[in-house]
């Protein structure tokens, strides 16, 4: 195996339009929203809800991509298929979370480092085995007037910098996701500097630790203004902002951009996506998705645990893929909803 051989499975990954599926919520994150819905959460029902929409028919048109979590990469379909098996006939490339979490960084009060450096050599190898072609990690990096702090970016930009490195010498192409919180009442343009800060550190420590750019993706927030600021941005405002700073700070040579829907509704996500990609100005690297609630919201309200309810859930979710595909090249339109709504 040659570094190189990671290159044409990053960029299969954001082919045609296509994006990712971020199924890998953790089961605590995943009982929370089954108990929104009067779901019974346990890993037979997990595994049902992520059977339904890795057994989608068609899915594989828009989605290139699936992430999972541990519990999910070692289930097996309700017929005995091993759910990464169920991905690969779909033409689906079977991924998986490796970080463990966000814990509180010493010394610097409301901020957070993701951990899970410790055996991820041994996980990866592992996973490999159980049909893992990409990684993710997630960093979190809170705003506010003061923060984030030197020590926080820099710490987080060192781990997904040691991750990236390590996920490329097992064969596995990492997504790196350094994600700028909307969490707060700052403006879009506070948002604009952080993000900017942060890709500087990142890509900075991604070269320290040797890593090869065109075999990894970068999986970003959009520059959006917190949510709790007094005038959200205008779709054209996102658009704009989120396009001038990856251009500004991203590599021409990095593959593809999959934004994180970091919170944003299914239709919100959907439009600033769209709006990025309709913008005239060069774009040197494919811009699409990689979204776990705007792209499974719908579905799970609409399945609720019921299997009488799996085809409803179903045609649900391949819409609203449907929907995000055309956004990641600049063709969506809000006909596409009402289509929906007339089938």
């Amino acid at each position: 195996m040659t570094i190189t051989d990671l290159e044409p499975r990053a960029q299969a990954l954001v082919s045609s339009g296509k994006g990712l599926l971020a199924a890998d919520e953790t089961p605590g994150t995943l009982t929370k929203r089954f108990q929104l819905l009067g779901i019974n959460s346990t890993p037979e029902s997990r595994r049902d809800y992520r059977e339904m929409l890795f057994a989608t028919p068609g899915v594989g048109t828009f989605i290139s991509g699936a992430i999972m979590q541990d519990e999910t990469i070692r289930q097996r379909s309700s017929s005995g298929a091993p759910l990464p098996e169920l991905l690969v006939q779909a033409g689906v490339v079977p991924g998986i979370k490796v970080d463990t979490g966000a814990r509180p960084l010493a010394g610097s009060p409301g901020e957070a480092v993701t951990e899970g450096l410790d055996g991820l050599r041994d996980r990866l190898a592992e996973y490999r085995t159980l049909g893992a072609g990409f990684a993710k990690w997630r960093a979190v990096i809170a705003v506010s007037d003061t923060l984030p702090t030197t020590a926080c970016v820099c710490a987080n930009a060192h781990a997904l910098a040691r991750y990236a490195a390590i996920c490329q010498e097992q064969d596995i192409v990492p997504i790196v996701e350094p994600e700028v919180l909307m969490e707060g009442s700052h403006t879009l343009a506070r948002c604009e500097e952080v993000t900017s800060q942060v890709l500087d550190a990142v890509f900075d420590a991604l070269r320290q630790q040797h890593v090869t750019l065109e075999g990894m993706l970068l999986k970003p927030n959009m520059v959006l203004a917190g949510h709790e600021h007094a005038t959200p941005a205008s779709v054209d405002e996102v658009a704009t902002a989120t396009l001038r700073c990856l251009r500004r700070h991203v590599p021409t040579v990095v593959p593809g951009i999959v934004f994180l829907s970091g919170g944003q509704d299914h239709v919100a996500a959907t439009v600033h996506l769209d709006a990025i990609n309709r913008i005239d100005a060069p774009k040197p690297w494919k811009l699409t998705f990689s979204y776990g609630r705007a792209l499974q919201d719908e579905a799970l309200a609409e399945w609720r645990g019921d299997r009488a309810q799996i085809g409803a859930g179903q045609r649900v979710f391949y819409h609203r893929a449907k929907c995000e595909c055309a956004a990641a090249l600049g063709a969506y339109g809000p006909a596409m909803e009402s289509e929906a709504a007339l089938a």
